[in-house]
Formats: C-alpha cells, structure tokens, sequence
C-alpha cells in the first residue's frame, strides 16, 4: 500500500507526459523490467525517472586546462555512454530494483555514484576524463564520439576504478566469446600469495558475505558492450525484432546510438517506438556541497522522456548488459541462444572459443603510470601507454 502511495504521488509531476502515451494493453519495457501501461503508467513513469540523466553542461573547469568548459555540441555521445555506466553501477550497488524519489534521503552508495560523474577532471568518469582518453582512441578534446569509441574509453576508464571493480568487455567484430570473458571476469582466489594479484578489497568482502570459499575463484561484474552496425545508412528491418529482445532481458542496460551527430541513450520500447533519455540539454555544472554530499535534482529527467520510431535509428549502435555474477552471464548467453541466434540473419555471434585467426586475448590490464585513479590523465603525453584499438564505425552523413 505505501508503495502504491508513492507511485501516487509521483505522478502529479508527469501529468504532461501521461497524456502523450496511448491507451493501450502492449506492455513497455524498460531496462529488462516491463510495465503494462493500460494500468502501470505512474509506475512506469517512476521507474524511467530513476535513472541518472547527464546532459550537456556549462562552467566547468577547462578540460585539459586550457580547453573547452562546457560539452554542448559536442558531448552527448559521452554523456550517454555516462547514463549506460551509470546504470550498471546502480544495478552493482543498489540493484535494478532500487528507487528515487525527489528530495528523499538516498544510500551513500548512490551518492558515491553520482560523484563518480561529476564534471571535474579527479572524478573517475567525468566529462574531462572522457575526452582525454579519447585522444587515444584518435579523437580531438571537443570532437563527436560515435558508440564505439565511448565503449573503449570506458573500458579504459574502468581500470582506475577499484572502487566499482567492474570488467569491462567490448566485442569486436559483432562477436561475443564466452571464454574470454570468463578468463577477464574469473579473479585469482582470494588466496593469492602476491598482493598484486588480490582482487579489490570490495570484491573479497562482497564474496565473503556470500559465503564463497577463498579457494573458488571470484567474479567481477561485468559491464558487457555489444557495437553494432545494424545496416548501411539505415536499420535493416531483419534486426529489429532482435533488437528489441536485448531491452527485455534482465541483464539489459539499453543502448547507444541515435543519429550522426546527435546521441540519445535508449531504455526501452513500446511497440515499435524506442524510449530515449536526450542528454541535448545545457545545464550549469553542478560540485559537492559543503557536507560533502551532490545536489541530484539535475540529475534526473523529470520531463517526458522522447519516443523515436526503431527504423529511423542509424544503424551504428552500441547494446550494453550487467552482469553482477557468473550466473547472470550464464543466463545472458541462454537468452541470446534463444532470442538472437534464432535469426536467419544474427544480430551478433556468440562462440565458446576464441576464434583461432584472432590474435590471442589478454585481459586489459591498468598501464604503468605514476599516479593513481582518475588523475592519471591529466596530460595526454601520458595516453601513449595504451594501443589503439581500430574503430570501426561507419556514421552515415
């Protein structure tokens, strides 16, 4: 009862938004969670609002220094593959089933979260992070991200985040290999001799209080990132069912994507209407309070969240799935072997093995740098220690 109550009172701030969506028995998915809109609406409605929204910003410190302070026109790329990050570490933390409410008290890992986004160059995902290490993907400070590049730099990023502890797997040619995700997220035992080789503190009291013996192997969750190219200038009608399927599973952290130039992180599906969160707007930057603690109220979309229909997509996406344990992987590939594989025309692979023409995998390891964390980068002279990766993307014009 008292949580229908706060529904209830939610819903006084969507009254706009309600009348937009149609009366209709089809159920809504959102984030592997799925609301049945004829009766569900306030619910529904309090779910897309929960998760973090980043949008452009204004007056933060120089990037770099010297470079640009505010990211409009240029950073809504980045500022998705934020949400999309975001999104997991709420899932490791709190869970998918955690709630916001305006001005309500929230747990001190969910500010902790939010800190990690702030747009300062010594929080760990920020804006000044972001573009920095996209100097190494072959991306100049104030230029467009397309979906690929923004996974790679937060697979990156995720290397000085011993906190969030996360294993950050981007696939490469449409493929996803079992084998190598399971070497990357299966840390030594907890027995290790070499300190070096320990998992993260989190980690060891997190499997602890699970009971896990220090002879099994722990796992790090996992953020998995799928790139996609979905058809040549447009989406190819074949992959839209498949597509849509992703948005359903209980791993799901929605997807990338939008239109060249112009990026939107999409959460669910009603029909053939894709939900978004449009990061295209300019707020002022937003620091710690005195007490330490995040102002939120700019951090969540409060207004109606846009609909786009699936076809008019461009075809360069990125799909993105959390999986806390190795059971939520196991049943990730079960519901890809059923859902996507089933095609005649397959969105993505998914293979045991580590194709043999492929040069070996080797787990991303942290570089060899002289400070710590997200402060590492504060020079691009430093980026030198990371490879290239090849960038496949084809952005139509």
């Amino acid at each position: 009862m008292e949580e229908m109550h706060r529904y209830e009172n939610q819903i006084t701030i969507f009254t706009d938004y309600l009348e937009e969506y149609p009366d209709t028995d089809e159920l809504v998915w959102i984030l592997g969670k799925q609301h049945l809109l004829k009766t569900e609406k306030s619910k529904l409605l309090s779910d897309i609002s929960a998760r973090l929204w980043f949008t452009y910003r204004r007056k933060f410190s120089p990037i770099g220094g010297t470079g640009p302070s505010s990211d409009a026109g240029w950073g809504c790329m980045l500022r998705c593959g934020q949400m999309m990050l975001a999104q997991a570490l709420i899932c490791r933390h709190l869970g998918r089933d955690w709630s916001w409410e305006k001005q309500k008290e929230q747990p001190k890992e969910y500010q902790r979260i939010l800190q990690c986004f702030l747009d300062r160059k010594d929080c760990c995902y920020s804006i000044h992070q972001m573009a920095q290490m996209g100097v190494g993907e072959g991306k100049s400070i104030g230029e467009w991200f397309g979906p690929n590049t923004v996974a790679q730099v937060l697979k990156k990023l995720a290397l000085f985040d011993e906190w969030n502890s996360l294993a950050v797997y981007v696939s490469m040619d449409n493929t996803v290999v079992i084998e190598d995700i399971k070497k990357m997220c299966r840390v030594l035992p907890l027995s290790a001799d070499t300190a070096g080789d320990r998992p993260p503190d989190s980690l060891i009291a997190s499997n602890q209080s699970k009971g896990i013996s220090a002879h099994c192997p722990a796992w790090k969750p996992l953020l998995l990132i799928v790139p996609l190219r979905l058809g040549i200038n447009q989406i190819n009608p074949v992959y839209v069912d498949a597509f849509k399927e992703c948005f359903k599973m209980p791993q799901s952290l929605g997807a990338l994507g939008g239109k060249p130039n112009n990026a939107y992180y999409f959460i669910g599906f009603l029909g053939d209407e894709l939900i978004f969160l449009d990061p295209h707007t300019t707020q002022t930057f937003v620091d710690t309070e005195e007490n330490g603690t995040v102002n939120d109220q700019t951090f969540h979309c409060l207004q109606s969240p846009q609909r786009m229909n699936i076809l008019n997509l461009d075809p360069s996406v990125a799909l993105g799935f959390f999986c806390k344990e190795e059971k939520d992987f196991d049943n990730w590939c079960s519901l890809v072997q059923k859902e996507i594989l089933k095609e005649n025309l397959r969105m993505f692979e998914l293979v045991q093995k580590h194709p043999s023409h492929w040069p070996p995998f080797v787990p991303p390891a942290k570089p060899e740098v002289t400070t710590t964390g997200a402060e590492f980068i504060d020079s691009t002279e430093q980026l030198e220690e990371f490879d290239l990766e090849e960038d496949f993307e084809i952005l139509s014009v």
